[in-house]
């Protein structure tokens, strides 16, 4: 089993790397990243990184993207925005990034895109969905999957029209995504007549919830709409299950991961989750599936979250982008092609992808007609055991 386990994994990989040459001396396309490996979303963190490490590990081993390895280089920002910003200066400055892949964090990624512009850095599939990344006319970013904002309004407008919920509240960050998320409860519930009932709000690194919770069950909230990230999202829900407040919880895409399966005492059971990508079942999933979560497995001595799926979309995606950026510039000198030497040839590589699904069967994605993000449609899951129950088919709003 194992050895057929891992010669469909040779073969999933086989369909998602470029035939290419045997790489040369030519150099290398340098990809930089920023991101949390000891702060509060340190979790999604190493997995991001780990995943994206496996794919590139296993380009390069059969001889890069048109004779160029990946190098990747990574930058712990510990989830705080001033030491994200002094790292995309040495990324960019220093280490001379072709582009940015995987970047974790709203308020992170949205404060070092100064940076990436005046340099003509793309950031390429950051792990942060806000409207701000993509609808600017200079944007340099590209966002696998939906916004937070297409989340929560596909998924609350599915909780008032099939659950029938009419006290919404909102228990968020205060953050520039705890923001996003409200806005965009606000903007739906608008569309049903409705106003957002109540909020509380906190920081990041909170623990103690009680005074939250306290509140937001004083307005008697049928809904609670969550824009946090996993210990934040633990932490309320088990203060609310142990004051005996049974009351539903949905959030977006960072409340959508395996980690709160185990939650102790069954505390995030019953949870409602709005995500684009799909969480593989072992017991169902498909052998390239199962191949990459047994190679993700022996190599980090840890099981992927969905922070490793993520990671693993991403990396797919930047190596179809280079790969076609390589492709149509095959008249020029690869480092006249390279990201931040030619930005329009390598928006028309992005461009180019359409009708692109992940390897675990995520929504459908689409960069054509100069698209920034892949879709717009999201799924509705709620946690039921260990694992997600997929509740409807990709909604918009």
């Amino acid at each position: 089993m194992r050895r057929s386990v891992a010669l469909a994994f040779a073969a999933m990989l086989a369909c998602f790397i470029p035939e290419g040459r045997a790489a040369d001396a030519s150099g290398e396309i340098r990809l930089g990243t920023i991101t949390d490996l000891s702060g509060p979303a340190a979790p999604y963190g190493h997995a991001v990184v780990n995943a994206l490490r496996l794919r590139f590990d296993a380009v390069n081993a059969m001889g890069g993207i048109r004779g160029r390895r990946i190098r990747l280089i990574v930058e712990d920002h510990q989830f705080q925005v001033p030491r994200a910003v002094q790292a995309a200066a040495k990324l960019i400055k220093r280490d001379r990034v072709q582009a940015f892949v995987g970047a974790l964090g709203t308020a992170q990624v949205q404060a070092v895109l100064p940076q990436l512009r005046e340099a003509g850095i793309p950031n390429l599939f950051p792990m942060a969905a806000s409207r701000a990344l993509v609808q600017a006319p200079d944007s340099v970013t590209w966002i696998s999957g939906s916004l937070y904002y297409d989340q929560i309004r596909a998924g609350v407008k599915w909780m008032v029209e099939q659950r029938g919920k009419r006290a919404v509240c909102a228990l968020a960050q205060s953050t520039d995504y705890g923001e996003e998320v409200q806005q965009a409860l606000r903007d739906q519930l608008a569309q049903h007549g409705q106003s957002l009932l109540a909020v509380a709000t906190h920081r990041p690194t909170d623990t103690d919830f009680t005074a939250s919770i306290a509140r937001l069950r004083a307005a008697n909230c049928d809904l609670v709409v969550l824009a946090t990230l996993l210990r934040d999202t633990l932490l309320p829900m088990a203060t609310a299950r142990a004051a005996g407040w049974s009351v539903d919880f949905l959030g977006p895409s960072t409340t959508h991961d395996y980690l709160l399966a185990a939650a102790p005492g069954n505390a995030t059971q019953g949870l409602y989750s709005v995500s684009s990508i799909a969480l593989p079942d072992k017991t169902s999933a498909a052998p390239a599936v199962l191949a990459w979560i047994e190679a993700y497995t022996a190599r980090f001595g840890t099981a992927p979250n969905a922070g490793a799926i993520y990671g693993a979309t991403i990396a797919d995606l930047a190596v179809l982008t280079f790969d076609r950026a390589g492709e149509q510039a095959r008249e020029q000198a690869w480092e006249q092609a390279g990201a931040n030497r030619d930005p329009v040839l390598f928006a028309r590589a992005v461009h180019s992808i359409s009708g692109w699904r992940d390897l675990f069967g995520g929504t459908l994605q689409d960069f054509s007609a100069g698209r920034r993000q892949g879709t717009r449609q999201a799924v509705v899951w709620q946690l039921n055991g260990p694992r997600y129950e997929r509740l409807t088919e990709a909604l918009g709003y």
